[in-house]
């Protein structure tokens, strides 16, 4: 028997960036990814939260699955859903989380019960911390192209670590380019060895940032957190915007503060839930763990 099969999950989501979360706290099994991708096939997801026992003073470790089954260091729309859904069941109202990028710290914001922060860290700006390929002296603007020789319609984006790699192109419209189509090649250039996400972002003001993204393992998004800030602080390296933005997304609006005492990135936004179920264990015959 798999991880997920009869397993009871929450679907929840941020900014419509659709989350399931798996409570696999008290019979902790691996999740393949296989048995990831099956599942999103009867609940369509854009990013699995599973919680596991965690050591220390964490309140649950999290691994988080995009839908095609790989996994992620961080999904800021999910760490929300899935602070809202244990704080609601354990009643507090500050959290913790062990993750594969480090301790992540969610907190409600101004006793909203649909409004959660999260620390999501410091940016990385290392070319072999975000990771690219080969050596890139200045990642606030790298040799990269998309279009004709000569006549590029995108080119020089910004790249930047959140937790997972992000390449940021500053465009006039993100609504003004086929995404859809751009977005698999780049998330799989050969300059990015772990994939990477593709967002395309416009700044509308100082304090407003608009973008669109292609996440990397989930495709077209709603909202992508990470992507949110890390478009927030590619800006402000460039001075093209402060530190304290809104980040417009095509699913509604994101507070990020890049705050200056630490440098750690903090993003504000809802949570919304949907509705409970379970996974059927006939759906991960093929995944070879029913």
């Amino acid at each position: 028997m798999g991880a997920l099969a009869n397993r009871e999950f929450v679907k929840m989501n941020g900014l419509g960036n659709e989350i399931v979360i798996v409570d696999l706290r008290r019979a902790p099994r691996p999740i393949t990814a296989a048995e990831a991708y099956a599942a999103a096939r009867q609940e369509p997801y854009d990013q699995l939260m599973a919680l596991y026992p965690a050591d220390g003073s964490a309140d649950a470790a999290v691994r988080i699955y995009n839908n095609d089954g790989s996994e992620s260091g961080a999904c800021g729309n999910g760490m929300r859903c899935v602070a809202a859904l244990i704080g609601a069941e354990s009643g507090k109202t500050a959290l913790s989380f062990a993750t594969s990028a480090g301790l992540v710290s969610c907190w409600r914001a101004d006793d909203d019960e649909a409004m959660y922060t999260v620390d999501m860290g410091a940016p990385r700006f290392r070319w072999d911390e975000i990771p690219l390929a080969q050596p890139v002296s200045d990642t606030r603007a790298i040799a990269l192209e998309v279009g004709p020789s000569g006549a590029p319609t995108l080119r020089s984006p910004s790249v930047v670590s959140m937790g997972n790699p992000h390449a940021i192109f500053w465009v006039e419209d993100p609504n003004a380019y086929d995404l859809v189509k751009i977005g698999p090649p780049l998330e799989r250039h050969p300059l990015f060895p772990q994939r990477a996400n593709i967002t395309l972002a416009a700044i509308a003001a100082r304090d407003h940032v608009v973008i669109r993204t292609w996440e990397r393992g989930a495709g077209l998004t709603r909202a992508c957190g990470s992507a949110a800030c890390a478009a927030a602080v590619a800006a402000a390296r460039l001075s093209r915007a402060d530190r304290k933005v809104t980040v417009t997304l095509p699913g509604g609006d994101l507070a990020i503060d890049w705050r200056e005492a630490d440098d750690h990135v903090l993003m504000t936004g809802p949570v919304e839930y949907e509705h409970k179920g379970r996974f059927d264990a006939a759906l991960f015959a093929d995944a070879g763990a029913a």
